[in-house]
């Protein structure tokens, strides 16, 4: 379905919008995140690793659309913060395979907590209802374009 046209174009802020809410939601989890001396960044590659059970830097990659060189410093920092560590997998030794330490899953355990009090901030002027259809949407828009994470870890549900 066509919504846009190149004469009026101009009126169109999807793409602003998203990109805007994109950018708060990150300053957001960076404040709540900033007493645990990560950032939101950071937070996501440790909550995909404890929630989805993803433990390569490729998988990482495929999951937050980073280029390899940006994971590998991120993974860099979080190794020398203690959250992780990287090991040698056993079945392909050619492959890294990355692992919370004890330091990253007391973390871990603690960030459904602080990733809900920052959407609560974030979605706080919303209603429940809202945010329901507004997931519902982005949900319908990404799946229609065959965003492979949201196929795999939201198609269903």
């Amino acid at each position: 379905m066509k919504h846009f046209e190149p004469v009026d174009f101009h009126n169109c802020h999807l793409g602003l919008l998203l990109g805007r809410a994109a950018l708060l939601k990150d300053r957001i989890l960076d404040t709540h995140m900033e007493p645990h001396g990560i950032t939101a960044a950071q937070f996501k590659v440790l909550i995909i690793m404890a929630q989805f059970g993803v433990d390569t830097p490729a998988e990482l990659c495929r999951h937050l659309s980073l280029d390899s060189g940006s994971m590998t410093r991120m993974l860099d920092r979080l190794e020398q913060k203690d959250f992780l560590a990287r090991r040698r997998s056993e079945g392909d030794r050619r492959q890294v395979q990355l692992v919370l330490t004890e330091e990253g899953q007391k973390l871990a355990d603690r960030l459904p907590q602080i990733g809900a009090d920052a959407m609560n901030e974030l979605a706080g002027a919303i209603t429940h209802q809202e945010l329901r259809t507004l997931e519902q949407i982005l949900k319908k828009i990404l799946l229609a374009a065959g965003d492979p994470i949201t196929v795999l870890r939201v198609g269903d549900k």
